[in-house]
């Protein structure tokens, strides 16, 4: 690059040289030349009469101050410079974008045939020159117009307060939000669409008017979003006492989109995967990835609307909190222990890999490059991990006491972590001076765990050691506040209460330094201790179990995340161990026990058919990366494969009967119906790779009535590369091949299939009818696929899979190099592969670097990564 970017850091923070009270926006919108007249009420704030304002690829037709043509302006690379202004004063700028062009999809843009905006981070400054950070709110009023029958609706934030007609068969529509929000939040549509209509009126008697618009013809996908959305709103006031405060709230599905969704004020748009289902359609788990994402949108209404950010590297205050509670909605909603497994899978995996690459950071970072590098699982999903972390430490009735003062404080404001930190402590009175380290700490602790039996005294002690290894950006850590739960077992499975001096204690133990024994009376037997409960921090465990203590708790525990969690510890020893051995030249073993144990809780009647098929699904190679300083991939993939042949053969008449008696002949959405699929589709994944597989494949295939039990079906005759995979693929493909977001779940499949030539498969299906580089869905599904869930082929020691990276990268760079940061990842961990891998994906890295127009996003991994 010619010049390399800067970055910017939390402690330079200042706070803005002028106030904007409100702002009247007028779009004129063409598709190569909308107009944009921003009109605002600006107020200085400090001893400055010069105002800066961010601005990125506008055309600047006009400034005015007080009515008046302002001479005393500049205009930058990045920004608009006045100067010479009053203390008080109307500040009108007119500019000109080109939406059609825009395939950054950042501002305002065309996805097919609609316009729509993407604001944050900071996507405003990419309609018109203004303040565009978190902690300048204004109220808004937009006027949208356009042409009457290419775009009938006209959508922006806040109510409807007027409308009319204009020249030329034009229309407008006028829409005010009453609440101040910064320029992130700040939404626009306009298309043609179906609406799907609903009413809600809220605990204190204002009635909502709720609609969702899709693309024309897919009316009958839209009523899922609309239950999750209704059944979002109801346990809001139900479980934190939060109502809606508009008229109105809409969704809108739009299809080219780099986000899930956004939680724009009054009027989200989300990505179509998020809001179109029905059984022939969508998944299970899109389902449930729909009432999630409906739930987070929503609950942002105060967690991140009503109480903003004060400056991106809060991020987590807002993302992290809001995590959380749409954990919590599923969670209610459906299978508390099946959604912890599922959350905490995404920890133990991508999270702490994040945590261990180059771009460790802590939940509030320090420094960033490029503000869209934010979005990410540490931020997000450690961030909820920390805000569970309060809930355990405190319980529902004191974290909701701090979730109140928090509101009661700086609702109406742009909030720091500091904040809500504060907010907590002061409503609970408990002391949270150590716990603010998880704001500042990066990196992944471990708590190395012995235990000492005394059957003499009949005391049991439990040593606790914790650390956290340097990490990028932290070479320094200090031990942390780290809630520990736990639960002691006897030998015929009862429950041992837990006493500390005479005293009984709660399950949850206090570790707060490097080292810390709790010795435990009244203990007459050696027990069985059931460590870090309910994932109870996201930290990393070792305790040298036996195989026998791992069986017991698979049978005895009395949560069933710890059985889950006790069936997963015992994988990985007989990973491990496999591993060694493949390496040494061995076999693959599993012991009798481990078989039997998988058997018991198959044929368990008393646990959910959901718990099951979490308990018989294997981690995958991406997961066990995480176990490794370095990883031999190759021994991985074929222990794998073994583990999964021998349990598919050892326990195949029970997997058959399972399999047989959990066929629904009616399809149901209830999450008992949810389950009982889940499980025989993890029977089938395993029968795949038996003789009857193929049989079995194909005849689920052709007798589904639903979309899980077809791409399961499919789905096992990928991974097993069964004979029928072409013919059901090629059926799937003619049947969908014109709706693209049918096809991403095809190209999924296309992308992770393990066949030998996977590329060139990947590199025939990338001139598909349906695929597009363009569309962030279609990249992230084939491509996506292929770099994340197919990695012994993209780590092929040819290295051919690095140079197909490399190349896509190229071409996402110059179009949207959003899509291109997330689509990186894979490549940043070159170091946990062998030197010959690593120097093929270095190369590939220089490659980028040495761009002359390398995007900020990538700029930024990308030298991290060679810099580590």
């Amino acid at each position: 690059m010619s010049q390399a970017p800067q970055a910017k850091y939390r402690k330079d923070y200042q706070a803005p040289s002028h106030a904007i009270i409100d702002i009247d926006l007028t779009f004129d919108l063409y598709d190569n030349d909308t107009i944009v007249t921003a009109v605002s009420k600006v107020v200085q704030k400090g001893e400055s009469t010069t105002l800066e304002l961010d601005g990125e690829g506008l055309e600047l037709r006009s400034v005015k101050v007080n009515g008046e043509d302002w001479a005393h302006h500049e205009v930058k690379e990045a920004s608009l410079v006045l100067s010479d202004l009053p203390a008080e004063f109307d500040l009108e700028i007119v500019t000109k974008i080109d939406p059609e062009a825009n395939t950054a999809l950042e501002g305002l843009y065309k996805s097919g045939g609609a316009f729509c905006t993407q604001c944050e981070a900071e996507g405003f400054r990419r309609i018109t020159y203004y303040l565009d950070r978190p902690d300048v709110l204004a109220k808004y009023t937009t006027k949208v117009i356009a042409d009457k029958a290419a775009y009938p609706f006209l959508l922006s934030n806040g109510n409807r307060v007027a409308e009319g007609e204009a020249e030329n068969g034009r229309h407008w529509v006028q829409w005010q939000d009453p609440h101040p929000k910064p320029a992130y939040l700040f939404a626009l549509v306009a298309g043609d669409f179906d609406v799907l209509r609903d009413k809600y009126t809220t605990t204190s008697g204002r009635k909502v008017d709720l609609e969702i618009f899709v693309d024309k013809g897919n009316l009958d996908r839209a009523g899922h979003a609309m239950t999750s959305l209704i059944n979002s709103m109801k346990w809001d006031e139900d479980r934190f006492g939060l109502e809606y405060d508009l008229d109105i709230y809409m969704i809108v599905a739009v299809d080219f989109f780099n986000m899930g969704a956004m939680e724009n004020k009054g009027l989200n748009i989300f990505n179509s995967k998020f809001v179109l289902a029905n059984e022939k359609t969508a998944t299970d788990r899109e389902y449930l990835g729909i009432e999630a994402v409906i739930g987070h949108e929503y609950f942002h209404n105060w967690t991140g609307n009503r109480v903003t950010c004060r400056d991106w590297f809060q991020l987590s205050l807002k993302e992290g909190l809001t995590v959380f509670r749409d954990q919590e909605f599923s969670s209610d909603l459906g299978s508390r222990a099946v959604n912890r497994i599922d959350n905490v899978r995404i920890i133990r995996g991508p999270q702490f890999a994040e945590d261990s690459s180059p771009m460790s950071h802590p939940i509030r970072p320090d420094k960033v490059i490029e503000m869209n590098n934010f979005y990410t699982l540490t931020v997000y999903e450690k961030g909820s991990e920390v805000i569970r972390m309060y809930h355990t430490l405190l319980g529902e009735e004191g974290f909701q006491k701090g979730m109140k003062l928090y509101f009661d404080r700086h609702d109406g404001t742009a909030a720091t972590c500091e904040d809500f930190v504060s907010a907590m402590e002061d409503a609970t009175g408990v002391d949270l001076k150590q716990f603010r380290l998880w704001y500042s700490q990066s990196g992944t602790p471990t708590l190395r765990v012995n235990s000492e039996f005394n059957a003499e005294a009949k005391t049991y002690a439990l040593t606790v050691e914790q650390f956290t290894e340097a990490t990028h950006d932290q070479s320094e850590k200090q031990s942390l506040h780290i809630p520990f739960d736990i639960e002691l077992y006897a030998q015929n499975g009862d429950v041992i209460p837990l006493v500390i001096n005479g005293e009984s204690v709660h399950n949850v133990l206090d570790v707060k330094q490097d080292k810390q024994t709790f010795v435990f009376e009244n203990v007459a037997e050696q027990p069985v201790p059931s460590l870090l409960r309910e994932f109870s921090a996201p930290v990393k465990l070792e305790y040298d179990y036996s195989d026998d203590e791992l069986i017991f708790l698979m049978k005895h525990a009395t949560n069933d995340f710890a059985r889950w969690d006790a069936s997963q510890m015992l994988l990985a020893k007989y990973i491990r161990q496999n591993v060694t051995n493949v390496q040494a030249g061995g076999e693959v073993k599993l012991s009798e026990d481990l078989i039997d144990a998988f058997r018991g809780v198959l044929l368990d009647a008393n646990l959910e058919p959901a718990f099951i098929a979490q308990v018989l699904s294997l981690p995958s190679i991406n997961e066990i990366t995480g176990w490794y300083k370095q990883i031999d991939i190759d021994a991985v993939d074929t222990v794998l494969n073994s583990i999964t042949v021998s349990l598919s053969k050892e326990l195949e008449d029970e997997l058959s009967a399972t399999y047989h008696a959990l066929n629904q002949a009616e399809y149901s959405i209830d999450h008992d119906a949810i389950g009982k699929r889940a499980l025989r589709n993890q029977c089938l994944q395993f029968l795949a790779h038996t003789e009857k597989g193929n049989e079995l494949a194909k005849a689920q295939y052709e007798s589904s009535n639903n979309m899980t039990d077809t791409i399961a079906a499919m789905s096992a005759a990928n991974n097993a590369q069964l004979a029928c995979r072409e013919a059901l693929m090629a059926d799937y493909s003619d049947k969908w091949k014109h709706d693209g977001l049918i096809m991403d779940k095809w190209f999924v499949l296309q992308g992770s299939n393990p066949v030998e030539n996977a590329l060139e498969k990947v590199k025939e299906t990338m001139s598909h009818e349906a695929f597009s580089l363009k569309n962030p869905n279609r990249t992230r599904s084939l491509i996506g696929s292929f770099l994340n869930a197919n990695p012994i082929r993209f780590h092929d020691k040819s290295g051919s899979g690095y140079q197909f990276a490399g190349e896509i990268l190229r071409q996402l760079n110059d179009t949207n190099p959003q899509v291109a940061s997330r689509m990186i990842d894979p490549l940043l961990k070159f170091r946990k592969y062998d030197e010959g891998r690593q120097a093929l994906i270095r190369a590939e890295l220089e490659k980028l670097k040495a761009m002359d127009n390398l995007a900020k996003d990538l700029f930024e991994k990308v030298t991290k990564a060679l810099d580590e």
